[in-house]
C-alpha cells in the first residue's frame, strides 16, 4: 500500500516533524489536532469548550482533505490536560458526533503542545 501525506491550509500546519495526516488505502489517520486557528496560527481564546470546538473543526478539515469526514470516523483519542473538564469537552464533542459516534478513548496528560487544554486524533474511513 502507498502512504499519502495529507496537507490542507484549512487546518493549522504541523508544529514539528509530522504530517497533518496520512492516508493508505481506505484509511485516514490524523495527527493530533490542537486548538490553533489555521488563519493566524494562534491558540483560540477561551476555555475547554472553545478549544474543543476549534480542535474538531481542525480535525474535520484534515479528514476531509484525506477523503474522509467526521461521519466516517472509526476511533478518536482525546487527550485532556485536566480530566475535570471532561463533561464540558464531551458537550461540544457531542455536537460534532450527534449520530452513531465513533469509539473513543479519553486520557489525562501532564501537558499538551503550546499549552493546549485538549488534543484529539482520529482514524477514519475514506468515503
Amino acid at each position: 500500500m502507498i502512504r499519502q501525506l495529507i496537507q490542507t491550509d484549512k487546518a493549522p500546519g504541523a508544529v514539528g516533524p509530522y504530517s497533518q495526516g496520512t492516508r493508505t488505502g481506505e484509511l485516514v489517520f490524523s495527527a493530533g489536532q490542537i486548538p490553533l486557528d489555521p488563519a493566524t496560527g494562534s491558540m483560540v481564546e477561551g476555555g475547554i469548550k472553545e478549544q474543543t470546538r476549534q480542535v474538531l473543526k481542525n480535525l474535520q478539515a484534515v479528514l476531509e482533505a484525506g477523503g474522509a469526514g467526521l461521519d466516517s470516523v472509526m476511533k478518536c483519542t482525546v487527550f485532556l490536560q485536566d480530566m475535570g473538564e471532561f463533561a464540558l469537552m464531551n458537550e461540544v464533542y457531542g455536537e460534532f458526533f450527534p449520530d452513531s459516534p465513533p469509539a473513543r478513548s479519553a486520557v489525562e496528560v501532564a501537558a499538551l503542545p503550546l499549552g493546549a487544554l485538549v488534543e484529539i486524533e482520529a482514524v477514519a474511513l475514506v468515503k
